[in-house]
């Protein structure tokens, strides 16, 4: 999808690190609109499930349009940015996990997780993914994956039909693993040479997880530009596209990849059919 604007030779990337409170939608709306005060950044950034949490009760599915979107479309015009983030949504009969790009003046576009995390048993209630997506904005290329895809790295590799400037990861990554997000976002923007973002909560879950944070942005050449830590807060970072192009012009180690495709239908063990 593309939303037509001059090139932005610097862009304002923007996110919120935050707790997240348990199955309360509009607490949760209202705490993010509380951090969004006064900040200012060209794309906003929200993590996974943010109106809930990463639970598996679907009674909290919201239908298209429901309350966590219009309060992204509703910050988004206020803002003239674009919000990014994942909420739990039923529609036609199925649930996902479906991250929102929405567009200031009410376009939106959505990618679903196409990688459900088996161990929190997300694939017997979610259908997974059947598409990468990319949005253009302010002139830059944005892709969007959800958490447990950050492990798949041949689902988020740039190619012909998903190339991208900004690759984004929203997330619920409990502390138990955290050493593994923070080496596989790295990871992610050396192989593709883009400047990448994981976006994670704060607190402890509903299921008595906790997560620790450590939201980051990324230089493509690895590079950490900044780090949320363990704050609670809006934060956001400059992205330069001269630095950008000079750096795969310079090192255009991608003209040697390899030619792939993806292969479809959804991984083995995926439920195709209407969710509980």
């Amino acid at each position: 999808m593309t939303v037509a604007l001059a090139m932005a030779e610097v862009l304002r990337l923007g996110w919120v690190q935050c707790d997240l409170v348990w199955e309360d939608v509009e607490a949760n709306i209202t705490r993010v609109e509380r951090l969004l005060s006064g900040a200012e950044a060209a794309v906003w950034v929200l993590p996974e499930m943010w109106s809930t949490g990463f639970s598996m009760d679907l009674t909290s599915a919201e239908p298209e349009g429901g309350p966590a979107w219009q309060a992204m479309r509703r910050w988004a015009e206020a803002k003239n940015a674009l919000f990014i983030g994942s909420v739990k949504v039923q529609a036609e009969g199925q649930a996902h996990n479906r991250a929102y790009f929405v567009f200031p003046d009410g376009q939106y576009t959505f990618y679903d997780k196409r990688h459900l995390f088996r161990m929190a048993g997300e694939h017997r209630y979610f259908v997974p993914g059947q598409k990468a997506v990319t949005v253009e904005w302010q002139g830059w290329r944005l892709a969007v994956q959800i958490c447990y895809d950050l492990r798949f790295p041949v689902w988020s590799a740039r190619r012909p039909g998903y190339d991208y400037d900004v690759l984004i990861y929203v997330a619920n990554w409990p502390s138990v693993r955290h050493a593994h997000w923070s080496r596989l976002l790295p990871a992610r923007a050396i192989e593709n040479q883009a400047y990448v973002l994981g976006v994670n909560r704060l607190g402890r879950d509903g299921q008595g997880y906790l997560y620790q944070g450590g939201s980051a942005l990324w230089s493509p050449k690895g590079e950490l530009l900044l780090h949320s830590g363990e704050a609670e807060g809006a934060f956001v970072g400059l992205l330069s596209y001269t630095e950008l192009v000079a750096y795969r012009r310079d090192f255009p180690f991608a003209q040697d990849a390899d030619d792939f495709q993806i292969l479809l239908p959804p991984p083995s063990g995926y439920p195709q059919r209407p969710s509980p």
